[in-house]
């Protein structure tokens, strides 16, 4: 029975259940203002409560400190989204350790 759970174990991947921070709000807010300063769109026409929210990654690189990569789906208020992917770095204690480098991947129009 040994020799089958030591087997077994080289098999299956070792699962991490850490909890990846939560840190979503720097780069959403610093994307709404890149995307208003760019001309994209003013977040005031943006469904704030509508928007999807995913972490792709995040990477350890350092004691304290993250790499986080956020994937964000805006909706105004004509139909329109706005898909961005955002990097920045964070810490255990602060979410804006770094800035936030926001690429714009999709605007399309939703027609119903």
């Amino acid at each position: 029975m040994k020799k089958f759970l030591i087997i077994s174990l080289g098999f299956f991947p070792i699962l991490s259940f850490a909890k990846a921070l939560d840190c979503h709000n720097w780069p959403m807010n610093m994307t709404e203002m890149w995307m208003r300063n760019a001309g994209i769109v003013d977040f005031k026409n943006l469904n704030i409560p509508k928007t999807k929210i995913t972490l792709l990654a995040s990477e350890k690189k350092g004691k304290n400190l993250y790499t986080q990569v956020y994937h964000f789906v805006f909706y105004d208020k004509d139909g329109n989204t706005y898909e961005i992917i955002t990097t920045n770095e964070a810490s255990d204690d602060e979410c804006s350790m770094s800035s936030v480098n926001s690429y714009l991947i999709s605007n399309s129009r939703i027609l119903y």
